[in-house]
């Protein structure tokens, strides 16, 4: 049985949504601490909704945030839980995801993930699996997972993938390894470097998000 996730929405600017915009948040935190980036962003998307689930657990190495699934070099998790942690995440998300799209009146080809470090991790995970194919996803600051089962994963969707190269959380060199290894799989991968940034989302690695969202949105 799929866990329900809490979520925070903001709704489309103009009118009924013609799309969403899916922000997937990292380690420790939730999904207010992403929602904010609405603010930014639905001005130049007025047909889109924009939710934020909370992750479906709590955090162990922080207990006011929420984990996706545990990462045993932070939090002493085994690697056994964080494989089953990532898969029954992967689940949850997938019934939200069916769940806040029936609700809005869209298909997953009006929705596009937005995803910072873990949120990037899962975010890649599932969108690499979801069928019908999402508009594409955002990843940010984080890594692929299982990069050896990419190749055989259903769904190619679009992916733009974004760095700090000064990030001390999340190497910078993943994002090279997660662009190579999708390269090779068949998607449409884009990388967008934010220079002399650490762990977190520059405002020109937001541009370029906005318009990587605008470009793959109907009704953006």
């Amino acid at each position: 049985m799929t866990r329900a996730l809490d979520f925070g929405r903001r709704p489309a600017a103009a009118g009924p949504a013609r799309s969403m915009v899916v922000f997937l948040h990292g380690y420790g935190a939730d999904g207010a601490d992403l929602l904010g980036l609405a603010d930014a962003l639905a001005p130049h998307l007025p047909g889109t909704v924009f939710v934020a689930p909370d992750a479906p657990e709590p955090c162990a190495g922080n207990p006011f945030g929420r984990q996706w699934f545990p990462i045993p070099w932070l939090d002493g998790s085994s690697r056994e839980a964080a494989e089953a942690g990532l898969d029954r995440a992967a689940a949850d998300l997938d019934a939200f995801l069916d769940a806040r799209l029936a609700a809005e009146g869209l298909a997953n080809r009006d929705c596009a993930l937005f995803g910072f470090s873990q949120g990037a991790m899962i975010g890649l995970h599932l969108a690499a699996r979801r069928l019908p194919e999402l508009a594409g996803i955002v990843a940010c600051s984080g890594r692929l997972l299982r990069p050896e089962e990419i190749a055989l994963t259903p769904a190619r969707p679009p992916v733009l993938l974004m760095h700090g190269d000064e990030d001390a959380m999340v190497p910078f060199a993943d994002m090279a390894a997660a662009g190579r290894a999708l390269d090779a799989a068949g998607f449409e991968v884009a990388g967008f470097v934010m220079r002399g940034t650490g762990h977190g989302i520059a405002p020109d690695g937001l541009s370029a998000a906005l318009a990587f969202l605008k470009a793959r949105l109907i009704g953006a």
